[in-house]
């Protein structure tokens, strides 16, 4: 599982046309599911993004996690993370997982992320044409793959 992480200032996201919710403060998480992706991935990522410490304390050093600042969390299914562009210029996204795996796999990170922080959670709509608008905050952009714990 591939996330890229953006702790934004505001979030808003539309799907198929449907606002589907704003935050003011927190992250936007983009989510790329391959075949071998478990549960095992799952719970390490949503540990990992809610006490990652990347927002600014009374000093204004990166001290705080999302659980210690009370803020929101997007998280939308993004299969072009698993792009592979090694040979000419039209990207292969062979690696991202099909529908009938990458489904559950995502509703059941978003569960777990929901589980976690104790309160819903933004999404998009698998599979719909989405607009992501937001402010990056810092910026602050971070990828992590569960296949790689650097």
């Amino acid at each position: 599982m591939r996330i890229i992480i953006q702790r934004a200032k505001n979030a808003n996201i539309v799907a198929n046309g449907i606002d589907r919710g704003s935050f003011s403060n927190g992250l936007v998480v983009l989510v790329g599911i391959e075949d071998t992706d478990s549960q095992e991935d799952i719970q390490w990522l949503v540990k990992k993004i809610t006490n990652l410490r990347v927002f600014n304390d009374e000093q204004g050093v990166m001290n705080l996690s999302l659980l210690d600042t009370g803020g929101d969390l997007m998280i939308v299914s993004q299969f072009t993370l698993h792009a592979s562009t090694k040979k000419g210029n039209r990207p292969s996204y062979i690696k991202a997982a099909k529908p009938a795996i990458a489904i559950p796999l995502y509703e059941a990170f978003v569960e777990e992320a929901q589980r976690v922080m104790n309160k819903p959670v933004y999404t998009g709509e698998f599979g719909a044409d989405m607009q992501i608008n937001f402010t990056n905050d810092g910026p602050v952009t971070i990828m992590i793959d569960s296949k790689n714990k650097e």
